[in-house]
């Protein structure tokens, strides 16, 4: 055992305690003494302030009682308005979870039920918010996690021994930050970057670019100083594929340690990469990961809450904001050293409130350097606001519909789509469009479902409407879930108005295309874009103007002509504009003294750089892929 165990046990009478270890960097004690586990005056308590870590202390797992005994205890106690759903035990940590559609019922007025349990069946209850939607994927996730209870603490010991057994490679008199781009520099797409300290390997993001055909669209991961061997954390900023894409490629290849992100995260990077397989082999491409790698990818997820403070390596420790771009979508804040440095990687964000998120987090304890995303970083991209979006949005689909046409909106399978729900949902309810049908086809219906577990990560208004279930916008009858391809030409046979919500967000295959392929000749139909739409991607060029393509085999071509009504919403867009972005190191606190921009095209990375030196005089930078920068 480290020093560290050995000094919370100094603290605590002598047999009390059966087994210690770590789980990542928090320290679990068990214990078989009950009388102590339920009264030791505050022992625990004052562990923690002394060392300043978290520290928790559980029943010894072979006193717990019978899991079928317990179940029927827990049954009896949880009162049928909590609509408990699901009790799942974790063996090994003494700990079972209560998912329920109201959690605060089933916790109890102050915490009595949770008590009762505990005292009960000596099991330590964790209550789940069941999502509103059912969700096939947290089923899934929650089932790897728990089927591989003893795997798990094994893993999290490991974590934790190598945050505290001292440093293994390096020298503690060394001082230095180096930051290496591996992707996402001057482009979209792909974000990869290796942070290397004396002692530490960490990897922020590993994407892939979806837009790219060739080896372009995954990360420089054979540079010399990138050794998978040596790599401690991966750090996810949120889910969309060009962050998370190529993660379980690292599982593939044989990486072991921990990936720290938000619980929405992990569900959702889990569901995008399990349609990333699909979508290849739909393609007849050969997928570069298989669905294992994605399991070993779960099974080695550390989720945290916003704000929560952890280290994870001997010298580096990590704290996640809300970046305001996505349900759990992060900034991800290290403190490197005992005080050597600050850094702040902003992953994709959002500086301003929308109908689903609130802004990004601008005060930090400390801060020197900042890596900031400049998808729309460029002068030109100013944007119209939110309102005027919106109201855009209104014209559009009470234009469409006067004439009988159909709205497709390619999205994302997360973010836009939701964001998108979320005002049809109001422009019908308060009267400002007639009720008409919205489709929802891709993967939006189970990432909806997620985000109807984790309203905590959402903003306060809708947070207290999906906590009164009768008026939980997701929940709309206005919404219908598309599931087939036989019910996909339904929709386009259908007479009348409709909106379709499909993925893939650029048209670069998914259901987006097929509705494209059916819609796109009727003058009546309109389609708009509400995201980015990467370099390459069919929807660039149509953005661009192109209105003929061909498509299909070279055995069996297609003529697509576009006629249908094109528009695009830069309003919508989870990505701050140029002005929100200025504004963000505005009202950063404290102000860093270096900016390095990344995530963006080429021209708008430099030119945000020169205008973030102009206004601020704060040292910029915007490197390319394959380029180092020390920022200490």
């Amino acid at each position: 055992m480290t020093d560290i165990i050995k000094e919370v046990l100094k603290y605590i009478p002598e047999g009390k305690i059966s087994e210690a270890n770590f789980e990542g960097a928090n320290i679990v004690l068990y214990t078989k003494d009950m009388d102590f586990y339920f009264n030791n005056n505050g022992m625990i308590k004052k562990i923690v302030d002394a060392i300043k870590k978290r520290v928790e202390l559980r029943p010894d797992p072979s006193i717990t009682m019978e899991q079928e005994k317990a179940e029927k205890v827990i049954k009896d106690l949880m009162p049928p308005e909590a609509g408990v759903d699901n009790i799942i035990f974790d063996p090994m940590r003494s700990r079972v979870i209560i998912e329920a559609e109201k959690p605060g019922l089933a916790i109890g007025k102050q915490g009595q039920l949770l008590r009762d349990i505990k005292q009960r069946t000596y099991w330590v209850p964790l209550i789940r918010r069941m999502p509103a939607i059912k969700s096939k994927i947290i089923e899934n996730v929650r089932a790897v996690l728990y089927q591989q209870s003893e795997y798990r603490r094994k893993f999290l010991d490991k974590v934790g021994h190598r945050v505290y057994d001292g440093w293994l490679r390096g020298k503690k008199k060394e001082e230095w930050v180096r930051l290496t781009m591996l992707g996402a520099g001057r482009q979209v797409g792909r974000s990869s970057i290796f942070l290397q300290t004396p002692e530490s390997r960490i990897l922020l993001d590993c994407g892939v670019n979806v837009a790219a055909m060739d080896e372009t669209a995954y990360p420089h991961l054979e540079v010399p100083e990138f050794d998978i061997k040596e790599l401690d954390a991966v750090i996810l900023s949120h889910s969309h594929t060009d962050h998370i894409g190529f993660v379980p490629y690292l599982f593939k290849y044989g990486y072991r340690g921990p990936v720290y992100c938000t619980a929405p995260t992990r569900d959702i990077s889990a569901l995008l990469l399990l349609d990333y397989i699909k979508i290849m082999m739909s393609e007849g491409k050969e997928p570069i990961f298989s669905t294992d790698d994605i399991k070993e990818m779960v099974k080695h997820t550390i989720c945290l809450d916003y704000g929560e403070v952890t280290d994870i390596t001997p010298d580096a420790r990590i704290t996640l904001y809300n970046a305001g771009h996505i349900i759990g979508s992060s900034m991800v804040h290290l403190h490197i050293g005992n005080g050597l440095h600050n850094f702040l990687y902003s992953g994709d964000m959002k500086y301003s409130k929308t109908r689903l998120l609130e802004p990004a987090v601008t005060d930090f304890p400390r801060l020197e350097t900042l890596m900031l995303e400049a998808t729309y970083g460029g002068k030109d991209n100013i944007g119209v606001g939110r309102k005027e979006s919106e109201d855009q949005l209104i014209e559009i689909v009470k234009k469409t519909v006067a004439r009988r046409g159909k709205i497709l909106i390619p999205v994302l399978g997360v973010g836009r789509s939701q964001e998108i729900m979320l005002i049809v949902e109001y422009l019908v309810r308060t009267g400002q469009i007639e009720k008409i049908p919205v489709y929802i086809d891709g993967m939006v219906w189970d990432v909806t479902a997620i985000h109807t577990a984790y309203p905590e990560f959402m903003n306060g208004i809708v947070r207290k409407m999906i906590f009164h279930k009768d008026s939980n916008p997701f929940l709309s009858d206005i919404f219908r879930r598309v599931g087939s391809a036989k019910e996909r030409m339904q929709v386009v046979e259908e007479e009348g108005p409709c909106v379709i919500l499909a993925t893939s967000g650029m048209l670069v295959g998914g259901p987006s295309v097929e509705y494209l392929k059916h819609l796109s000749s009727d003058a009546r139909h309109s389609m708009i874009f509400v995201n980015y739409q990467g370099e390459g991607s069919l929807g660039r060029r149509i953005q661009r103007g192109e209105r003929e393509f061909t498509m299909g085999t070279s055995i069996r071509p297609e003529m697509l002509r576009i006629n249908m009504e094109i528009h695009t919403l830069e309003g919508l867009s989870g990505h701050s504009n140029r002005k929100e972005l200025m504004s963000f190191i505005y009202k950063c606190s404290p102000r860093p003294k270096k900016v390095i921009i990344n995530h963006g095209d080429s021209a708008r990375c430099l030119d945000l750089a020169s205008g973030i030196h102009k206004q601020y005089n704060i040292e910029t930078v915007a490197p390319r892929n394959l380029e180092t920068v020390r920022i200490k």
